[in-house]
């Protein structure tokens, strides 16, 4: 892999995790078009885009650093210095909660199908471009039914456990993690702000297992020019989700998702006139 390459790789991760268009979708697109994908080999791409994907796990961390610090000392006081029920705890600490909790389900629906993700299927364009348009359905069907009135400090346990699980259908191309959660959020009644708020928040443990996991599995694996081609990756998606996150909620505040939804369809038919 190229330097150019490399960069292009990581803006395209970089503007894509945090949007609701599934950056699995382009990161495999363009890796078909570069020929960075060995068939006979899947694993490795899927391993390099796991990797890649701790450089807009950066962003997310960088990003809400504040609300992060915030909720990791309202947990901690409240649960292992003075032991308060989830009930009688601050906003933030029942935060802390939500997102543990929430984590779950993707972690292990991803460590039990790990084999499948790892394969063939989940490259397969055909299946990439039926998610893309299948999401946007239920995308265009969130925004009708949506009250939107709900904010992130009214987030019920029973809210993080459905939008977790929600999460789960980000391991099918095309989805978009982002896509899934968000569409959840909406259609539990929750602002487009808050809905990527938490989602945005949903991300850490997953990508963080995922990215380091693979690090430590794959790293030892490669070589020199890799492992460049690797870090400037990562480098250049913490830079670009970093302003993609920015971007998004600012676009929230006062816009539909109906962009997206029409930049998922297009894409699907482009992916299927490709593959006619």
């Amino acid at each position: 892999m190229s330097l150019l390459q490399s960069i292009l790789i990581g803006i395209i991760q970089g503007l894509t995790e945090f949007i609701p268009v599934s950056s699995t979708a382009h990161m495999t697109i363009w890796a078909r078009i570069m020929n960075l994908v060995d068939p006979a080999h899947p694993e490795q791409w899927t391993a390099f885009m796991a990797i890649v994907q701790l450089g807009t796990l950066a962003a997310v961390l960088l990003y809400f650093a504040k609300d992060i610090q915030t909720i990791l000392a309202a947990w901690w006081a409240e649960n292992i210095n003075s032991r308060r029920p989830m009930a009688s705890q601050s906003d933030d600490s029942r935060m802390g909660w939500y997102v543990v909790i929430g984590s779950l389900p993707i972690m292990l629906v991803g460590y039990a199908l790990k084999k499948v993700i790892e394969g063939s299927l989940t490259k397969d364009l055909h299946l990439i471009a039926i998610m893309l348009v299948v999401v946007s359905g239920i995308l265009i069907v969130a925004e009708r039914v949506s009250k939107r009135t709900r904010l992130l400090a009214d987030l019920k346990l029973r809210d993080a456990v459905i939008i977790g699980l929600s999460q789960c259908f980000a391991l099918i191309p095309g989805t978009s993690r982002s896509g899934s959660t968000i569409s959840a959020g909406l259609f539990l009644g929750m602002s487009r702000e808050a809905a990527a708020r938490f989602s945005f928040l949903l991300s850490i443990p997953a990508v963080a297992a995922s990215g380091l996991y693979e690090c430590v599995k794959e790293a030892k694996m490669l070589d020199s020019s890799q492992l460049i081609a690797v870090g400037v990756a990562t480098i250049v998606a913490a830079i670009v989700g970093y302003a993609s996150i920015a971007l998004l909620l600012r676009y929230l505040r006062s816009n539909s998702m109906m962009v997206f939804i029409v930049y998922r369809i297009v894409l699907a038919v482009c992916i299927g006139i490709w593959l006619w």
